[in-house]
């Protein structure tokens, strides 16, 4: 069953910068999994340095048993304490619907 999180994160303002480039790194990487539905970054319009991202998997036992612990999310993870002001905020979520417009 598919699955999403929703991640917050609050940026050390100095590290805006390096947080979104190592991001943009995994988010181009996991693009070509097999089990990736989707991904959406968004920014607080009230904050340049507090982002949520939205990503949907296939499986959620998948994004444990491998998706967290492909290689290039190592720089990523190890960053994460010198990237971040607070602890990310992640929670899961089951999808029921989804509707997006073509063009």
């Amino acid at each position: 069953m598919p699955v999403t999180y929703l991640i917050k994160f609050d940026v050390v303002p100095e590290q805006r910068d390096r947080f979104l480039a190592l991001l943009n790194g995994v988010l181009d990487a996991m693009r070509s999994e097999s089990m990736f539905h989707q991904a959406m970054l968004h920014q607080d319009p009230d904050s340049a340095n507090r982002f949520m991202l939205c990503e949907t998997w296939e499986s959620h036992e998948n994004v444990l048993a491998v998706q967290l612990s492909r290689p290039y999310r190592e720089e990523w993870h190890q960053a994460l304490p010198e990237l971040l002001s607070q602890p990310r905020d992640v929670s899961i979520w089951e999808p029921l619907r989804a509707d997006i417009q073509r063009a």
